[in-house]
């Protein structure tokens, strides 16, 4: 079943056509829809916005439940767009810790809202984005600057304008409020745009318009026109502001799960910005204007009252407004099975006797797989079927006739809602590294050596001014280089207290060193391969395809598998299948799913009645590594154990002889595991975490242990 398929039978439902004839009566209506369970309040949405559009304001209970409600909508209706309408603060009403990212949302959807009345549009929020009051529609409209290609402009003007903005001029644009001028080109990053623009002129007329990545400084796409906005948070305390519902059109309609809470949530707000509100007035020593807490912050009271000029819809499990018309949807919350699959399979054999549609919903197509394979393994008359979008949870849809199923419920995982990039300092890596040096620091150029980074100078460039890093080699030769080529220069990273020696501009002394370095790359790749080789022509262990077992213990990972940690998996269970011994690296960051990677090998390799030995660098790390494979193992026919320098001379006694005896399927140790004392009954995989730790006594160690088995 795809996408389209799943909403088409809700557009079809008489009772969701009687709701959606209702909100397209328009006007000032109260309606009231009960009995919603899980995502099938989204699900009832996305199917009425796909047919009918219109402008709608969706109020969460807070700011996670907004998230979760907006994940739930890219994934039904296929859109990129951002959806929600977030707080300035990184913490409500803490005024000095303003969220850049979110003044860039905001802006860009007020933004949005003014000069796209007319386009169908869906913003989810919650209270305490509400709260705050926005800049009034007059303020915005006049201090908007618009360009247009084929426009003259005066450069000077532009900078003191977008100085009044309370944009900042710097040598370049990596974030929202942020302007540089080179010769003839400005980059400038607005306040109500996702990537910044860069205008080209020719004398005063402007030749082109281009978004660009802030990261790399390329070209994304063409424009004709930018709008430009102040900053308006800077603005907080310069103008009485207006509500947001202000900003919508009357033809909106306003969906609300808890109109009391939003009320309540909004009131904790404003009493709590009142009593730094004074504080904020003195810090800024403005003493022309004296505005009240109630110029930029909403009660709830009001918020309810601006609320009376549209149509409400209530659809959460606390209702308070009197309807001119209510609906009660029968269905239930997705069945709690405990990871009990024959529980779960009789549940969906039952659906079938009463005549239920049994669907299943994952964001990866393997996990879909995985399940339907256990599915099927269980009772192969068991029909389901499969839908690849990711909901925060399931529902069984009495009216219907639908019981949706997520994955992530089935096994108890954790479901993330997924958010768009923000725009931000940290996706400006090379920008952020060169503003970081300083003169003097020593650097490399790909093509010319180690020099010292010598400043950012403005030259002529075919009589035009533009920026140019600085660089000096030896003997004070001067080089100059393009921001276009910023990629070519890196920071010097060598043995500390000790300086380089710089490289001398036009001699071949630094393509001789970069010879001898790549022959040095030739000459241990030419032993690795003879080391491959002989492995390759050793004879190996071939493991078997995945059991039903095997399935269950990846599917029930408590989060969803990333696609790298995915192909990872993928590619170490294929090798475990060959004839020949692998040699595989996993390299990922902390906490990026590497150890997972190594459970899901080692019960492979335990199914086939082989052995796993872990190794680790540190006491610690090996506590660590036995915990984890206790409580991901510990269902499952199998004895994991550790062995360090905690366990007593007994207990060391007693694992030796059960590894010797097949007993221990999986253990975990330092470098005792490699003594002479340890042999094991049958081992077939050896997983070694940072190798790079062991020093070489315990790696020749290892050579005689990992002959032909899989590491």
């Amino acid at each position: 079943m795809d996408r389209q398929e799943f909403l088409s039978i809700y557009q079809a439902d008489p009772v969701f056509q009687s709701i959606a004839h209702e909100i397209l009566q328009g006007g000032k209506n109260i309606l009231q829809v009960k009995g919603l369970s899980g995502s099938l309040d989204m699900v009832l949405f996305s199917a009425f916005y796909q047919q009918n559009g219109g402008i709608h304001l969706l109020i969460a209970q807070d700011k996670e439940e907004a998230a979760y409600l907006n994940s739930d909508l890219q994934n039904l209706l296929k859109t990129e767009e951002h959806l929600i309408f977030p707080s300035s603060f990184k913490k409500a009403y803490h005024y000095e810790e303003v969220d850049n990212a979110n003044v860039l949302i905001r802006s860009e959807l007020l933004n949005k809202v003014l000069s796209q009345r007319d386009e169908s549009r869906v913003i989810i929020t919650y209270p305490e984005a509400l709260y705050e009051r926005v800049i009034n529609k007059r303020s915005l409209i006049e201090n908007t600057f618009v360009a247009k290609v084929g426009e003259k402009v005066d450069m000077e003007f532009v900078s003191e304008l977008l100085q009044s903005y309370d944009f900042e001029r710097t040598d370049f644009v990596y974030e929202p409020g942020q302007f540089a001028i080179r010769g003839g080109i400005l980059d400038v990053f607005s306040f109500s745009n996702e990537h910044p623009y860069r205008l080209e002129l020719f004398g005063k007329e402007i030749e082109s318009i281009r978004t660009f990545d802030p990261e790399s400084q390329l070209s994304i796409e063409t424009v004709s026109q930018l709008s430009l906005i102040p900053n308006v948070q800077t603005r907080l305390l310069q103008e009485v502001r207006q509500s947001f519902l202000g900003f919508l059109p009357e033809e909106t309609n306003i969906w609300i799960k808890d109109l009391q809470l939003t009320k309540d949530v909004m009131d904790e707000c404003f009493h709590k910005a009142a009593l730094e509100f004074d504080q904020i007035v003195k810090k800024t020593k403005n003493d022309k204007l004296v505005l009240q807490p109630s110029d930029l912050f909403e009660k709830g009271e009001d918020f309810s009252k601006q609320a009376e000029n549209f149509s409400r819809i209530e659809f959460g499990r606390q209702f308070y407004l009197s309807p001119s018309k209510s609906f009660t949807w029968e269905s239930q919350p997705q069945p709690s099975f405990n990871k009990n699959f024959d529980l779960l399979v009789s549940h969906l054999s039952a659906n079938e006797t009463r005549g239920y549609v049994n669907i299943l919903t994952a964001e990866n197509d393997k996990q879909i797989g995985r399940l339907i394979g256990i599915f099927k393994e269980l009772d192969p008359t068991i029909q389901i079927q499969s839908l690849l979008l990711g909901l925060r949870e399931g529902f069984e849809d009495r009216q219907s006739k639908i019981a949706c199923f997520t994955d992530h419920q089935l096994f108890e995982r954790f479901h993330r809602y997924k958010t768009r990039a923000k725009a931000s300092k940290s996706k400006a890596l090379t920008i952020k590294e060169l503003k970081a040096l300083h003169p003097g620091d020593y650097v490399v150029h790909v093509d010319y050596g180690v020099g010292r980074f010598a400043g950012l100078e403005k030259v002529d460039v075919s009589g035009k001014k533009q920026e140019a890093v600085r660089l000096i080699f030896r003997d004070d030769d001067l080089l100059y280089v393009n921001i276009h080529s910023l990629h070519k220069i890196s920071k010097y990273s060598g043995q500390e207290g000790s300086a380089p020696a710089m490289s001398k501009l036009g001699s071949p002394e630094w393509e001789n060193k970069k010879s001898r370095a790549k022959k040095q790359v030739k000459d241990i790749a030419k032993d690795l391969i003879a080391l491959y080789a002989k492995r390759r022509s050793a004879p190996g262990f071939a493991f078997t395809h995945d059991s039903v077992l095997q399935i269950e213990l990846e599917s029930s990972f408590i989060y969803e598998d990333t696609p790298d940690q995915a192909i990872a998996t993928q590619d170490v269970k294929s090798d475990m299948e060959k004839t020949y011994p692998m040699d595989r690296l996993v390299c990922g960051d902390v906490g990026f799913g590497k150890t997972e990677v190594a459970i899901r090998a080692a019960f492979k390799a335990v199914n086939d009645r082989k052995q796993v030995a872990v190794l680790v660098p540190t006491t610690i790390l090996a506590m660590q590594h036995f915990q984890t494979f206790k409580e991901r193992l510990g269902d499952l026919p199998l004895k994991v154990d550790y062995i360090n320098r905690f366990r007593t001379a007994k207990e060391i006694k007693e694992i030796v002889n059960q590894v010797k005896t097949g007993e221990i399927d999986i253990l975990i140790g330092t470098h005792k595991i490699v003594n002479k004392d340890i042999v094991f009954k049958d081992l077939g995989l050896l997983i070694i975490d940072e190798e790079q730790k062991f020093g070489v006594k315990v790696k020749d160690q290892l050579k005689n242990l990992r002959v032909n088995v899989d590491v």
